[in-house]
């Protein structure tokens, strides 16, 4: 019974790593919520799993980002909302007949775009490690 759950938790986690890798191309697909239910599922079924993911040089950072409630780089939140927007704007004016689904896909979007702009942003390396006196300077 203990191999069959975690062979579950390692498809599963699998599969949201798949779902997570198509949602840094497909701005439909949230990539965070995604990685980081790979990350639970791997936490719990392979050990193994776990620690490549968490150290790999993309994904890892996602992770430990979440994790440690640093925030979003503006960078990342710009093209976040930007893809985000672009693609629900195409959808919903040009593929999308129905006036129910249009609102409800509407609303959805303004929800990711309220909870994408309610992260922290995170600084840039080089502001972090600057005295405050030079880093009011820059600003």
């Amino acid at each position: 019974m203990k191999t069959i759950g975690r062979m579950f938790l390692i498809t599963f986690g699998t599969l949201s790593l798949l779902l997570g890798m198509l949602g840094i191309v497909l701005p439909i697909l949230p990539t965070t919520p995604f990685i980081l239910l790979a990350a639970y599922c791997y936490l719990r079924g392979s050990k193994r799993l776990y620690q490549k993911l968490i150290s790999h040089k993309t994904f890892g950072i996602y992770i430990k980002s979440y994790y440690e409630k640093k925030g979003i780089p503006l960078k990342t939140k710009v093209y976040a909302l930007a893809m985000l927007w672009s693609s629900i704007l195409f959808i919903t004016f040009i593929l999308i007949d129905r006036l129910v689904l249009r609102v409800v896909i509407l609303l959805v979007a303004s929800g990711v775009t309220i909870h994408i702009l309610r992260q922290k942003t995170l600084r840039l390396e080089k502001e972090q490690s600057l005295p405050k006196n030079q880093l009011a300077e820059r600003i």
